[in-house]
C-alpha cells in the first residue's frame, strides 16, 4: 500500500511538472508575439541605375518584372511540408538551401528583369539552417537597387515534435535596375485569434521609381495569408491592397503588384489544371474577382501569352511528380495605365521551389 501511495505522488509529480512546462511554453509563444508596426520605413539600398543620368526616358521602356516565391530554400521535387499534410519542416540541408537559393536566382535573372519581387527569403530560421538567403540572391543581383521587409517572424514553435519547426523570420526582397526612391512596408489585418500563432504577420511591400515626368512607378511586393485567414481577413487584405493602388492610380502613377497572392489567382485554376470536378483546396480561395471591380483602374492579369494556364504552385502534401495537384496562386495585378505585353507562368517542374516564377512585360501609358 505504501509502494502504491509513492506510485501516485510520482505519477502526480510527473504531471504537474509536464503540465508546468506545457503551459510555460505556451506562455513564451504568447507573451513573445508581436505585431511589425504599419507603415514601416525601409532601408533601400540603391545599387542600381541613377534614372537622372539616363540618356534615355525611362518612361518609354519596355520593362521586364519577375515575380518568385523562393519557398525558403526548402523545396526540392521531393519535399513535402508538414502544414500542407507531408512530413518535412525542415530543408534538407543547409548545402540544399544554398544551392536552391543559388538555382532560383539563377533562374530569374536569366529574364534580364527590370524588376524581381522575391517572396519567403528567409534570413534567420531554425527551418533553413539560419542562412541568410537574402545575401546569396543579392550576390547574383549585385547592381540592382534592394529593400527587404520582414514578412513574419516567429517564437520557437515546438511543433512537429519529431521536428521542432523553430524560430522563423522570413522576408519580401524587392529588386530594381533603377534606383529607389523609398520604400515602406504595410502590415496586413490577420487574425486575432490562436491562428496568428501559424499565420504570424503578412504584409505588402511599396516601393517607388522616380520617372522623369513627375510620376512614379509603384512597385508591390505581395505575401498574403495562407493558413490563418477568415473570411474577414481575407476580404480585409484584398480591400487594403486595392484601396492603396487605387489611390495612387487616381494621382496619376503607375501600379505593378506582384508576389503570392495564397487564392487561386484566376479563380478557376483549381479546375482546369486537376479535372473540372476537383474540389479547390481551404487555403487557395478563388481570387475576389467581384470585390475587385468595384476598384476601377486596378486590372489582374491572367491574359497569358500562350493562351493556356501553366501552374505556379503545387501542394506539398507529397513529393512532386507531373500530375499531383497544382494551382495558380501567384501573379500580377497593375494599374489600367500599365500595358501588359507579356505573360507567362514558367513551366519551372517545381525544380527549385513549390512555386514557379511568373515573367511580364509592361510598358507606361
Amino acid at each position: 500500500m505504501r509502494l502504491i501511495k509513492k506510485l501516485i505522488k510520482l505519477v502526480v509529480f510527473l504531471v504537474i511538472i509536464v503540465v508546468l512546462v506545457v503551459a510555460g511554453y505556451f506562455g513564451y509563444v504568447f507573451f513573445t508575439y508581436s505585431r511589425i508596426e504599419d507603415n514601416q520605413q525601409l532601408e533601400v539600398k540603391n545599387n542600381g541605375i541613377d534614372v537622372n543620368t539616363m540618356a534615355s526616358k525611362l518612361s518609354e521602356k519596355e520593362f521586364t518584372i519577375v515575380t518568385q516565391n523562393i519557398g525558403f530554400g526548402a523545396y526540392t521535387p521531393d519535399f513535402t511540408f508538414f502544414m500542407d499534410g507531408g512530413h518535412e519542416s525542415w530543408a534538407k540541408s543547409k548545402d540544399s538551401v544554398i544551392e536552391t537559393v543559388n538555382k532560383a536566382a539563377t533562374k530569374v535573372k536569366s529574364y534580364d528583369p527590370d524588376f524581381v519581387l522575391f517572396q519567403e527569403v528567409d534570413f534567420d530560421s531554425t527551418r533553413s539552417y539560419h542562412t541568410n538567403q537574402e545575401d546569396i540572391l543579392l550576390e547574383t543581383f549585385n547592381d540592382y537597387a534592394s529593400v527587404g521587409a520582414v514578412n513574419y517572424h516567429s517564437a520557437f514553435l515546438m511543433y512537429p515534435l519529431y521536428q521542432p519547426h523553430g524560430s522563423s523570420y522570413s522576408e519580401i526582397l524587392s529588386l530594381s535596375k533603377y534606383n529607389m526612391e523609398s520604400s515602406v512596408r504595410r502590415s496586413f489585418p490577420i487574425s486575432t485569434g490562436i491562428s496568428k500563432l501559424l499565420d504570424l504577420d503578412r504584409c505588402y511591400s511599396v516601393s517607388r521609381v522616380k520617372l522623369e515626368n513627375d510620376k512614379e512607378l509603384i512597385l508591390y511586393n505581395v505575401h498574403m495569408s495562407a493558413y490563418g485567414g477568415s473570411d474577414e481577413i481575407r476580404k480585409g487584405q484584398m480591400t487594403m491592397l486595392f484601396e492603396d493602388m487605387k489611390k495612387e492610380y487616381d494621382n496619376g502613377n503607375y501600379c505593378v503588384c506582384g508576389g503570392d497572392f495564397n487564392h487561386d489567382f484566376t479563380g478557376d485554376s483549381t479546375q482546369v489544371l486537376n479535372g473540372a470536378d476537383a474540389q479547390s483546396y481551404g487555403w487557395a480561395y478563388p481570387f475576389p474577382i467581384e470585390l475587385l471591380q468595384d476598384y476601377e483602374g486596378i486590372v489582374r492579369c491572367t491574359n497569358y501569352t500562350s493562351g493556356s494556364y501553366t501552374p505556379t504552385c503545387r501542394n506539398c502534401d507529397v513529393p512532386y511528380v507531373e500530375g499531383n495537384e497544382t494551382f495558380i496562386v501567384d501573379g500580377f495585378l497593375v494599374s489600367a495605365n500599365v500595358n501588359v505585353t507579356y505573360l507567362e507562368n514558367v513551366d519551372n517542374k517545381f525544380e527549385y521551389s513549390d512555386h514557379n516564377p511568373v515573367v511580364m512585360k509592361f510598358t507606361l501609358s
